[in-house]
């Protein structure tokens, strides 16, 4: 896409999306609904685009994909396990605050980052230390906090970096 094109259209992708999320939420495909769905999905991105942070390019796009259904898979797993362990004896659990030591610099990866621990039952980031560079967990249930942090970079991290720093100068 031409630069000049860009600046009039500037996140295609997202616009297609929320032209297909209007035409879903008003259950109606009538001409005159696609119209004001195409018109809003354009001026959205358009009127807001001097907000957005700059894009960050996806180097691997296999690999997001990859990455994308890990996080199902550990969602769906860890939903099971959280289950059994709030029906289980509550002297089972342990709780734990842990340091995750960041390798990841930019901003949109460590956000991913944060968030997909966030998205996995049991773990919520809770602070980012960006001076000192690490990011808080909590973890409800943290037998090895050491193994847990190293399982968490191997399975996230690593694969985000992967994909988006990689590329980065």
């Amino acid at each position: 896409m031409t630069r000049t094109a860009r600046r009039f259209f500037p996140h295609p992708l997202l616009s297609g999306f929320m032209v297909l999320a209007w035409l879903l939420m008003s259950n109606s495909f009538s001409p005159g609904n696609i119209l004001l769905g195409a018109v809003i999905s354009w001026a959205i991105p358009f009127f807001t685009q001097s907000f957005w942070p700059r894009s960050t390019p996806l180097s691997k796009p296999l690999l997001a994909v990859k990455y994308l259904l890990r996080v199902i898979v550990d969602i769906i797993v860890a939903n099971i396990e959280i289950a059994i362990l709030i029906l289980g004896p509550r002297h089972k659990l342990q709780p734990a605050f842990v340091r995750v030591p960041l390798d990841l610099k930019d901003d949109f990866t460590i956000t991913l980052f944060a968030n997909t621990i966030s998205l996995t039952p049991g773990t919520v980031s809770v602070d980012l230390h960006m001076e000192e560079g690490y990011l808080l967990v909590h973890g409800i249930n943290l037998g090895d906090p050491e193994a847990a942090i190293a399982e968490v970079k191997q399975r996230y991290e690593e694969p985000l970096k992967e994909m988006f720093e990689c590329s980065t100068p």
